[in-house]
């Protein structure tokens, strides 16, 4: 590198470390949140694969915002905690399209921007969150704990519905753990907490799936677990009933569910019809977790009728 070069490029560098870095205020905060609530519903209709890469790119440009501007300290709280929200989404957007390790990382560095903050808000929607990864992935005794850990957290100042999320995920555990009474029990106090607030308020845009769909899903876990698949069945078709069009992905997840139920019940020809249902919507969403919901289903409707299964839906699991 020639003399000339070298001022210019060590002059260029000192004249914009001279520069003051541009100052971030409460539009910035607003346009970051509003872009980070309609992440959440893109999920609902897209699913975790699609609108990922969307988050990530959200979560960088807070990081970057927040590593390379200026604000004052009630600005630069309120852009951490958003930090904190946005990589709550990313990971929960991975868990959803079936990367687990990385929803892990994600969910971990939301907890630290929590406790950080001594945000209970967000540290309460990270575990609650890391809970239902536990069921999906058969580990009751993990998602036991930090339900209840969440719940801690939660006293005092969680709306109802919030409360009721909670005690739903506690109940599915209790049910894995075989603890069947106890699970019937805390479902109940869900409902009850559920029918206390519904709709009485605003509730957070991350938790707006939650309802009597949601919860009819749930009960139908506790008979899957008690290996009631028939009466399952029947709170399935409930829960079918109040999912919204426009949540394929929801949508998708508890036709598997009724397919896999139907099969256990041995119903083959409504299995079949419900697995190829759910697949149309597969269509329109990509999401890992729907499509391991349809491949435990078949895997029912195989083990009860081999031909139905290879006649009917074989091709959807390729």
């Amino acid at each position: 590198m020639n003399r000339r070069s070298f001022i210019a490029l060590t002059g260029g560098a000192a004249v914009s470390a001279a520069l003051p870095q541009p100052r971030i205020g409460a539009e910035t905060v607003m346009d970051l949140r509003t872009g980070l609530a309609s992440l959440y519903g893109l999920d609902d209709r897209f699913g975790g694969a699609t609108v990922g890469p969307l988050a990530q790119a959200h979560f960088s440009r807070v990081e970057r915002i927040i590593a390379t501007t200026s604000y004052p300290g009630t600005i630069g709280r309120q852009l951490r905690l958003i930090a904190g929200e946005t990589a709550e989404h990313v990971a929960w957007l991975a868990f959803d399209a079936g990367d687990n390790q990385r929803a892990l990382v994600h969910w971990r560095h939301a907890l630290t921007r929590a406790e950080e903050l001594q945000d209970h808000s967000l540290a309460v929607l990270v575990m609650a969150s890391m809970a239902l990864m536990n069921i999906r992935e058969k580990q009751p005794d993990k998602a036991l704990e930090l339900a209840r850990g969440a719940q801690e957290k939660a006293k005092g100042w969680a709306s109802p519905s919030l409360l009721s999320i909670l005690a739903t995920r506690e109940a599915r555990a209790l049910a894995m753990l075989g603890d069947h009474a106890g699970a019937r029990s805390r479902l109940a106090d869900a409902t009850r907490v559920y029918e206390q607030e519904r709709g009485a308020r605003p509730l957070p845009d991350w938790a707006v799936f939650h309802g009597p769909g949601e919860l009819a899903m749930a009960q139908a876990a506790l008979f899957t677990e008690a290996g009631h698949h028939k009466a399952a069945v029947d709170w399935l078709r409930r829960s079918l009933g109040h999912q919204e069009s426009s949540y394929a992905r929801n949508e998708a997840l508890v036709r598997f569910s009724l397919a896999g139920a139907l099969a256990r019940a041995g119903e083959a020809e409504e299995s079949a019809h419900e697995l190829k249902s759910g697949s149309v919507l597969l269509t329109e969403v990509s999401s890992g977790r729907a499509r391991s919901s349809m491949q435990e289903a078949h895997s029912f409707l195989h083990a009860l009728d081999p031909a139905a299964a290879a006649a009917g839906t074989a091709h959807l699991i390729a």
